[in-house]
């Protein structure tokens, strides 16, 4: 098959695009700024939500669901929340259509909501709505509640699966009876975003907190995961908020503590999105396609018979049968494709396109030699191995594959965060290098935002234990405690 991908170090944002298109992730959509996840880019996300659905139950927590439309007073009712959001809501304002009597469907003027409802941007406001009646007493705390859902957010200038009007994601909300709890929770749920982006996705990440610029509105602190891709531009990965009190307050959540004080509880919110399948096509995919770390991967290994007569097919296919039935007891998923109506080198293209982390091709002479030719996706090497221990090797190799695609991307993570100690050397590290830029910053949000509006770039996040140190502002030449990470970022 002929792939038709431009090359990622020529034109990167093309790149990215053919991939999601041709290796059959997801198409746009009829309504513009949608989009329309297709079944093999939908697999993924399947094992996506899976692996962090039970990591989500493990910590505690229960999913739940809520509308999807809520009352527009509610956002009022937060003011630094709706300021957030409110540019990029959806509104509704009437509940009927008819008939205009020439042919056309027109809106019914007089099925006027009285109140508009907002399609959720997201879902604080109607949660904790909510909450006011399931919290009465400390014996109700925590509250942990997790949600997967659809959200909108209007954009203007999209992007398949980085920035799309509609997408999907997980958002929890939780409820705690202090301060140092709701933190700890916080906390928590942004090291179960890392451990997933390092171990499931092979993604190495930064672990930071986000300056006030960047918080989420209506948060006290915004805790973040930070991932490099490999046009050197960051991909804000996960996100984990401190709300402290602002919702509970704003929606009268009050609680009995032990001592009998009516006190309002302390929040948290955390979430992730489809945005996860942009970062893994963009930190390991090359110019032959998409490259999947073997534990997110819909296919596993796939397996392809190369004959000329019918007895060649069955005697391998008897062959085959049997590895299969060993492998899927070990949990491997495996394909076999023995459709006659592509050739070899077709499917070879084909599963390479996917990503398919293993690919087996076995003919005539490889059953007589007791052979298989084995492909790994991330390297692109090829090797005959002997068919004996086969249910052995595969899964041990899956590991090393795994390892492999972090590694590859960790050493890339390292060679691009620099140290900047002058604005110009800072400017041209993004113009060239790019990728993270580790530099002193005076800490005023008018020095970021100027930053901001000169070369794009934002601080993407103070990380977790930053070692402290003396310095001076690259931008203002005021004093400085610590550097902090600058980037150009989706």
């Amino acid at each position: 098959m002929s792939k038709g991908i431009t090359s990622k170090n020529e034109d990167y944002s093309q790149w990215y695009n053919d991939i999601v298109i041709k290796a059959d992730l997801a198409e746009h959509s009829s309504v513009k700024g949608c989009m329309v996840i297709k079944p093999y880019g939908y697999s993924i996300w399947e094992k996506i939500q899976a692996v962090l659905d039970q990591k989500f139950k493990d910590t505690g927590h229960s999913n739940a669901y809520f509308p999807l439309f809520i009352p527009k007073s509610y956002f009022s009712k937060e003011a630094s929340h709706v300021d957030g959001f409110a540019t990029e809501c959806a509104v509704v304002t009437h509940y009927r259509l008819k008939n205009d009597g020439n042919g056309n469907i027109v809106v019914d003027e007089t099925a006027k909501l009285e109140e508009e409802l907002i399609v959720r941007p997201t879902s604080e406001t109607i949660i904790w709505n909510t909450y006011k009646g399931w919290i009465q007493s400390y014996r109700d705390l925590p509250l942990l509640i997790n949600q997967w859902a659809n959200v909108v957010r209007w954009e203007m200038r999209t992007r398949l699966f980085l920035r799309t009007t509609e997408f999907l994601w997980q958002e929890g909300h939780t409820a705690h009876a202090t301060a140092d709890e709701a933190i700890e929770e916080t906390r928590k749920m942004l090291d179960v975003y890392a451990d997933f982006a390092e171990n499931w996705m092979a993604v190495p990440v930064v672990k930071g907190v986000k300056t006030p610029n960047e918080r989420f509105a209506g948060a006290l602190d915004t805790y973040c995961i930070e991932a490099l891709m490999q046009d050197g531009k960051a991909l804000q990965a996960g996100t984990s908020h401190f709300l402290g009190q602002n919702f509970a307050k704003a929606f009268d959540v009050k609680f009995t503590s032990k001592e009998g004080k009516q006190e309002h509880v302390w929040a948290t919110s955390w979430g992730v999105s489809t945005r996860l399948m942009g970062a893994l096509i963009m930190a390991h995919s090359d110019d032959a396609g998409l490259v999947l770390p073997p534990k997110l991967a819909p296919i596993q290994v796939v397996i392809v018979p190369i004959y000329k007569t019918d007895e060649e097919l069955k005697n391998i296919t008897s062959f085959v049968d049997e590895l299969v039935a060993k492998l899927k007891r070990l949990g491997v998923s495996v394909k076999y494709d023995d459709r006659d109506s592509q050739r070899p080198g077709f499917k070879f293209a084909e599963y390479e396109l996917k990503g398919v982390p293993v690919r087996l091709a076995i003919g005539a002479r490889d059953m007589e030699n007791g052979t298989v030719e084995l492909a790994r996706r991330d390297t692109r090497e090829k090797q005959t191995v002997t068919q004996d221990g086969l249910e052995i090797f595969i899964p041990q190799l899956l590991e090393d594959i795994q390892q492999n695609i972090f590694s590859k991307a960790l050493n890339f993570r390292q060679d691009h965060i620099t140290e900047a100690n002058s604005y110009d050397e800072f400017k041209e590290l993004l113009d060239g290098k790019a990728g993270f830029i580790s530099a002193h910053w005076d800490g005023t949000p008018e020095t970021e935002q100027k930053i901001k509006e000169e070369t794009k770039a934002t601080i993407r996040c103070i990380p977790l234990e930053n070692k402290l140190e003396d310095g001076v502002c690259i931008y203002s030449g005021k004093p400085s405690t610590q550097r902090v990470l600058f980037a150009r970022a989706y």
